[in-house]
């Protein structure tokens, strides 16, 4: 216990901030590793096993027994005066954290360096609006952008599903009401449900994982509403495929005919140091909807989607390519875009009052194999948590 005391949450997100990073690692008997720019540096001393399991426990509070039986608990709280989104999870080495933190949130697609084509998509009152990329790649500040842009431009109800909320809106000319899977409703489709009841203009869905929350999706998207939702591909045609794909061979006809329909638009996303500015920028492909995107859906030949991408330049479609010739001629950077600049390439020292105890060497790099010696016996973490797995 005294371990736990002595180390903290806070010391470690004020150390990530200062380094301006996105990302927070905590493991059982590994330095702390903090991605910097899209680069993962690991730093300092090993952190405590079993104090860093009383730091999970704490940060976690009354819902740490939902940890003990699934593993893994997700949620988001402030920390150090900075909001963070937290994955604490079960690893062979007992428990480990994994740490985003957020920008205080008044972005604009502006402020984003985002094309203004996008802008193009939240005009419509309905139809289904997809946001793309890998995982860190920056969907969810790009889909929270979007509905801030209708935020601060136009009076509607929004109604925003996340798992957890990751930016906290401020109202301005919109009535906006967040929900948090697990906090406010029990589930996705649940949330989906009641949204038809709540008179709602937008819904935002965190992320599309399963085939009956997509399916609610489409039809809420159908029924008069604008829905943003995110989902993880590498590409616009990857995207819709692993939509489609995900029902059964009977109901994908009429899945892509739903979509021609109401899709809008897709956008898939990664990020991209730039050091000439010394940001982190999206690179973009876009597709917008138009009577060729809508002609391949009905037919079903989604294959044919990257010939109406490369063709679709006058209907505001993007390529990766055309995107990054885009960015290239840009002048006007904003520079709000990350939480903190740093121009500085090297880290700052983890402070050794953080672990108030020795512990073991540093790893050390033989042969090109890192090596990692205990803090303590992993089995005995395990253990516990499996003790308290039977108890739950």
């Amino acid at each position: 216990m005294r371990a736990a005391q002595d180390m903290s949450l806070e010391r470690f997100v004020a150390l990530a901030r200062e380094a301006g990073a996105s990302d927070l690692h905590l493991e059982g008997g590994m330095p702390v590793a903090l991605r910097v720019r899209g680069e993962l540096k690991m730093n300092g001393e090993p952190v405590p096993a079993t104090a860093l399991t009383e730091l999970a426990r704490t940060a976690i509070g009354d819902g740490w027994h939902t940890f003990v039986e699934r593993g893994s608990f997700d949620f988001a709280k402030v920390v150090a005066q900075v909001r963070c989104r937290i994955n604490v999870l079960r690893t062979s080495r007992g428990v480990g954290l994994a740490v985003r933190l957020l920008a205080p949130f008044h972005a604009t697609l502006k402020r984003l360096n985002l094309h203004p084509t996008l802008r193009r998509l939240i005009e419509p009152r309905h139809g289904l609006i997809l946001i793309c990329g890998p995982t860190g790649s920056g969907k969810s500040t790009t889909l929270a952008a979007l509905v801030q842009e209708i935020n601060v431009s136009d009076s509607r109800h929004i109604v925003t599903i996340e798992s957890p909320i990751e930016y906290v809106l401020t109202p301005r000319q919109s009535l906006i009401r967040q929900r948090e899977v697990g906090r406010h409703t029990p589930s996705v489709a649940q949330a989906l449900v009641d949204a038809l009841r709540e008179d709602p203009n937008v819904l935002m869905v965190g992320e599309m994982r399963d085939p009956e929350t997509m399916r609610l999706t489409l039809n809420v998207a159908e029924t008069g509403h604008l829905v943003l939702a995110t989902m993880h591909s590498s590409s616009c045609a990857e995207a819709l495929q692993r939509l489609v794909s995900a029902f059964p061979a009977e109901m994908q006809s009429s899945v892509c005919a739903q979509l021609a329909e109401c899709l809008v638009g897709v956008v898939s996303q990664r990020l991209r140091f730039r050091s000439a500015i010394g940001l982190l920028v999206p690179e973009c492909e876009i597709l917008m909807a138009s009577s060729a995107m809508r002609g391949v859906l009905r037919t079903g030949q989604l294959f044919k989607l990257s010939t109406v991408l490369d063709s679709g330049a006058a209907d505001g479609s993007f390529t990766f390519q055309r995107y990054q010739e885009w960015l290239e001629v840009k002048t006007d950077w904003s520079i709000e875009a990350e939480v903190e600049r740093v121009d500085q390439a090297e880290l700052p020292p983890v402070p050794e009052a953080i672990f108030k105890r020795p512990g073991p060497k540093p790893p050390a790099d033989r042969d090109g194999v890192l090596e990692i010696e205990d803090a303590e016996d992993p089995a005995d973490i395990l253990a516990q948590l499996d003790r308290e797995t039977g108890n739950a």
